[in-house]
């Protein structure tokens, strides 16, 4: 179990910030930035006086988030609680402020805290821009991987998508990429961080801040199926969003954060079924825990990569829509693990298809 931290700002009745408001020698004042000219009298994290930004020049404040033997970072990482890591909410705004600059100091501290108390703990920040010096090997172990996985998959996979409120905030539709055009971006993002950084990052198809994958493909199963195949299939650690196995819709990122129907009427439960096919294949393989990238073909509407470890390979074949294609320069297939049948290094479907294969 993970536990979620926000170290960028705080709430508005958090007594920190109240202690703050009703005397001007309170020791907590020093947690925050102060400004005359703003018309709550202190800074919030994008101007909202409802958050509060936290300044981590005070060393009483470090000494109470990570730095003090029973601080928070610390405190629930030990017995009796043992979270196993920690997501760090606005990660890449936290100690940054105007011309100020002190994110490394602070994810170096939230880092050694989380190595004295548990030193297989994970450490990831959400992240939605992409600074290769967050990710040195230092600091956080990953990331949230939008720009790395996410924003390229609904590139190439978004088919009559039905969300509002833009793309990732930027006011237009989400872009049409070819399977060229979105493997480049996933080396891009992934050529200029450690190996170590890449697989220990979280990939997403969605998350509460976004639409629905549901509704960024139209509905349209057999590419939900294919984005959840290079959900589980691709290096890194894979992310589902509650109640995307189940069919869940959302235009918008308030709009996704649905209650789980438990009476289960409303579950896609062939989705939910061809899922669990595919974690059970995940949980089985070291080649996908384990093993390198390589990737085999790349064309506009398909692609397949191999993964490839000591003890197993696999290949992987990911098409948006139907498809008839010579797989060429791999082994030959021992067993299919999911998908068509490759018959003779030929890949054949009639839609939008995933296939797994090990190889010999």
């Amino acid at each position: 179990m993970m536990g979620d931290l926000t170290t960028n700002h705080c709430g508005r009745e958090h007594r920190w910030l109240q202690r703050s408001l009703k005397s001007k020698k309170a020791k907590e004042r020093e947690f925050f930035y102060w400004d005359k000219s703003v018309k709550h009298g202190y800074e919030g994290w994008w101007g909202l006086a409802s958050l509060p930004k936290l300044n981590y020049n005070s060393k009483k404040l470090r000494e109470l988030m990570y730095e003090g033997k029973n601080s928070i970072v610390k405190k629930w990482l030990k017995k009796p609680y043992n979270l196993s890591g920690w997501r760090i909410d606005v990660g890449n705004m936290t100690g940054r402020y105007k011309g100020e600059d002190i994110n490394g100091e602070v994810i170096a501290g939230v880092r050694k805290a989380l190595q004295e108390s548990n030193s297989q703990a994970w450490l990831v920040a959400e992240n939605a821009d992409h600074f290769p010096s967050d990710l040195d090997g230092f600091g956080w172990h990953g990331t949230m991987n939008y720009n790395g996985f996410m924003r390229p998959i609904w590139g190439w996979l978004n088919h009559r998508a039905e969300v509002e409120k833009a793309f990732f905030g930027v006011p237009v539709s989400i872009p049409r990429f070819t399977a060229g055009e979105m493997v480049s971006a996933m080396k891009e993002f992934s050529s200029t961080i450690p190996w170590r950084n890449f697989v220990s990052s979280m990939l997403l198809l969605d998350s509460h801040d976004t639409a629905r994958f549901r509704n960024v493909v139209g509905r349209d199963i057999k590419r939900h199926i294919a984005g959840m195949g290079l959900l589980l299939t691709y290096p890194g650690v894979p992310s589902i969003y509650a109640g995307d196995e189940l069919g869940v819709e959302g235009q918008w990122g308030e709009d996704g954060r649905r209650t789980i129907d438990w009476s289960r009427q409303s579950w896609d439960h062939e989705f939910l079924s061809e899922v669990s096919k595919l974690i059970k294949i995940r949980r089985q393989s070291h080649a996908l825990a384990q093993g390198g990238l390589r990737w085999i073909l790349i064309e506009d509407d398909l692609l397949a990569f191999e993964r490839e470890s000591k003890r197993e390979k696999l290949l992987v074949v990911v098409s948006r829509s139907a498809q008839k294609c010579k797989i060429e320069g791999i082994d030959e297939v021992k067993q299919r693990l999911y998908g068509p049948e490759l018959k003779g290094q030929i890949y054949k479907s009639d839609s939008a298809s995933l296939g797994i294969y090990r190889l010999l």
